[in-house]
């Protein structure tokens, strides 16, 4: 599908989206906020004011709503319904809208980064063993690679607007709402910073060296807009390093008829900066342009071989400042994928085990492995009567499971407990992962004897009585799972155990019900709080062996013994 832009009346007025596939059947509402699609610098423009519905031949459908007090002119008439094709525009107050294609991932057999690959001449001119004249006429392209390191010595030539801009950039990118939303801001930026760009884009190479276009902007918006090459960003992010690529006019006439290496009428250069980051993987910003002379214009014959000379000196400020950007990004996308996998893992974790846990190697800790559980299984009492009798509101039905569900889990991370899986209507914890806790079963029956308590007290409100399974033993605990599906949890036949005597809850008459070992870690404890009766031997469905099994008993009002 195409993009479209957006420009209002100042520079940094603009942003440009891509629009989803006509079969994705997909709408988007476009306003000043709290759209799909803001603008926020036209106050003329509603609060949601258009709905933008994609459409077969890359056409979008226009349509105004009620509401929106300012008018949409297309063709300069006033309406609000019609049909944008590629080329076309719209405009709402003082901002411009605009749909055009976008731009492809060129990949040609001409292309001249694969012709230079084994150039002699070329990697002589890399080694700086050629001068660039020489080069330029053997090859007619220099390519220049940029160590990391050492671009990060050179200065600014312009360095208060530089670091003004960087300065800024943070903020920019934490206010950014989507990934989407991210990769318009730093294009922007981008292009605010590089006068001679004529076109940004954020790409990904993964691991099979498919190039991929994450987000592509040039400063014309025109039909007729610079491509990305393919290798010469797999040339940066295998190299990992920066890479800059020069070429000569009558190169690029050459290469405009085989349509290979970002051909266009307005590129003479384009650099690739590879991203280092795990929450990049894989992505390189790609920056295209023009060489300018000093009056402004653009060069031409002679004019060129000297710019070809000094354009690595002239362009280094622009690769530098890519590559801090590209630093500033991923770093900043590294701490957000971090946060949201530590809100993730407020799920199943209490606060107190991730804290622990804050200054470890995650992967590492969610390895799965074989440690002593205690593990918990507590069971809704009641739930398929009472699913028949609200079959006809099951919404308010899962609002009543999902309060009940919710003092179970409460308990279980208020006891330091892991929230290790749901099964409808039960919920399982269990303790000693991922930290070692020698008094897991005592946190176990604590937690279980706090649930049975909120269950009894709030029986009216909540509408279900409880079961609750405790058993403690060997099991294998960690980050389990298939490629398609993976979860924090834990296996074993203590697990299997503790969810057979929850099972047994409803036969033997006890709310609570433990097995031995747990039983025993109880009496060893001497905690006043928690005592036992024994149930006898029992063999559970499944299980070989008989176990010895006992009730957690409470006093009569429902307080903790």
């Amino acid at each position: 599908m195409p993009d479209l832009i957006a420009q209002g009346p100042g520079s940094g007025d603009r942003w440009r989206r891509e629009l989803p596939d006509a079969t994705s059947a997909s709408q988007l509402s476009l306003g000043r906020r709290a759209s799909d699609w803001n603008v926020p610098w036209d106050s003329m423009i509603s609060r949601n004011h258009i709905r933008l519905i994609p459409m077969p031949d890359e056409r979008i459908e226009v349509i105004g709503s009620p509401a929106a007090r300012n008018p949409i002119f297309h063709h300069g008439q006033q309406t609000r319904r019609f049909t944008l094709v590629v080329g076309d525009h719209f405009v709402i107050g003082r901002t411009t809208f605009t749909l055009v294609n976008r731009p492809g991932v060129v990949d040609s057999s001409s292309d001249l980064a694969a012709e230079l690959a084994g150039d002699s001449s070329a990697d002589q001119a890399r080694a700086g063993q050629m001068s660039a004249d020489q080069a330029s006429r053997s090859t007619e392209l220099m390519q220049h690679s940029y160590d990391p390191v050492a671009l990060r010595r050179k200065s600014f030539t312009d360095a208060a607007s530089r670091i003004d801009m960087l300065s800024r950039l943070p903020d920019l990118i934490i206010g950014s709402a989507t990934d989407q939303e991210l990769l318009v801001r730093v294009t922007n930026v981008m292009l605010q910073e590089i006068p001679n760009a004529s076109a940004v884009a954020v790409v990904q190479c993964d691991p099979t060296s498919s190039v991929k276009l994450l987000h592509y902007d040039s400063r014309t918006g025109s039909i007729d807009e610079p491509s990305v090459s393919a290798r010469l960003v797999r040339d940066a992010t295998k190299k990992r390093e920066s890479v800059l690529n020069l070429w000569s006019p009558r190169q690029l006439s050459e290469t405009r008829s085989t349509e290979a290496f970002t051909a266009n009428e307005s590129v003479d250069w384009a650099f690739c900066v590879p991203l280092s980051s795990d929450g990049c993987p894989g992505w390189a910003i790609y920056v295209s342009g023009g060489l300018q002379t000093e009056s402004g214009g653009e060069t031409q014959g002679m004019d060129f071989e000297k710019s070809i000379q000094s354009a690595p000196d002239d362009l280094h400020d622009d690769v530098k400042f890519t590559e801090l950007v590209g630093t500033t990004l991923s770093n900043l996308r590294q701490s957000r994928r971090l946060q949201r996998r530590q809100a993730q893992m407020r799920h199943f974790f209490a606060p107190v085990v991730l804290d622990a846990l804050s200054d470890q190697n995650l992967d590492e800790v969610l390895v799965p492995r074989e440690v002593d559980l205690s593990v918990l299984f507590c069971d809704l009492r009641g739930f398929s009567r009472r699913s028949e009798q609200d079959s006809a509101d099951l919404l308010g039905l899962l609002a009543h499971v999902s309060k009940a569900l919710g003092v179970m889990t409460r308990h279980i991370m208020e006891g330091q407990g892991v929230i290790g899986d749901f099964h409808g209507d039960a919920a399982m914890g269990f303790w000693g992962w991922p930290l070692e806790q020698p008094d897991a079963a005592i946190r176990a029956v604590e937690a279980a004897s706090k649930i049975r308590a909120d269950f009894r007290i709030h029986a009216d409100k909540l509408g279900f009585r409880c079961g609750i399974g405790v058993a403690t033993g060997r099991a294998v605990a960690g980050q389990i799972g298939t490629i398609d599906q993976v979860k924090v949890t834990a296996f074993g036949p203590v697990v299997n155990l503790a969810s057979r005597l929850e099972g047994m809850t409803k036969t033997m008459g006890a709310e609570v019900i433990v097995d031995e070992a747990t039983a025993n870690a109880i009496a060893k404890a001497a905690d006043p709080r928690f005592q036992t009766r024994s149930l006898g031997s029992v063999q559970p469905s499944g299980f070989s062996s008989e176990f010895e099994v006992a009730e957690l008993l409470s006093d009569s009002d429902g307080s903790l013994i």
